[in-house]
């Protein structure tokens, strides 16, 4: 559904472009030639800048990243610094801890890595202990967060969230995938 559209005309590098807007966000961008043929080229990225993003970094923690960076041996605080480039402020909600909790003996380690005094702890208010939907749900209401997460199910519906960078483990180390180029977070 079309709420809003105001086509505004550019000249870039000597073609003539169309931006068509939908919601007060760029949707597409309509290349005009001389021979009236038109190539529509959607835009991703200029609708996902986000403003509320900027440095100390917070950072929403699952449970299996905590699990996966003991198991690559990186140290969370200084391998998130080392990524962004600026201080991180990892966080965990309640759900998460939780989750840790039931998982036993086996993962005291994680425990203990989230129960640092460095790690800013976040109350929730739903019913539940579903970690998944309480990061979705806190970072679609807030997106000042980061969200550090190796599940694919959770990427999946944080990439349908516009304007939240997810951070994952890939090599050994950190790496951080929809951050914006201003921030200084290095692209490999």
């Amino acid at each position: 559904m079309v709420v809003c559209i105001r086509p505004q005309q550019l000249n870039l590098h000597g073609f003539r472009f169309r931006v068509i807007l939908r919601r007060k966000q760029c949707v597409h961008v309509v290349k005009v030639s001389r021979n009236w043929c038109i190539r529509k080229k959607r835009v991703c990225g200029v609708n996902m800048y986000n403003t509320q993003l900027g440095p100390p970094y917070h950072i929403l923690v699952d449970t299996n990243f905590i699990n996966f960076s003991i198991k690559a041996k990186l140290d969370l605080v200084q391998s998130m610094m080392d990524c962004l480039y600026a201080k991180c402020i990892p966080c965990i909600t309640d759900c998460v801890m939780a989750e840790i909790e039931k998982l036993g003996q086996k993962y005291r380690v994680a425990l203990r890595i989230a129960k640092d005094p460095r790690f800013e702890r976040l109350p929730c208010t739903h019913k539940g202990t579903y970690a998944d939907d309480c990061l979705v749900q806190r970072v679609t209401q807030h997106k000042c967060y980061i969200v550090a997460t190796v599940d694919r199910d959770l990427k999946r519906r944080i990439r349908k969230i516009p304007g939240v960078p997810i951070m994952y483990i890939s090599n050994h180390r950190y790496n951080i995938e929809r951050m914006p180029d201003d921030y200084g977070a290095p692209r490999f």
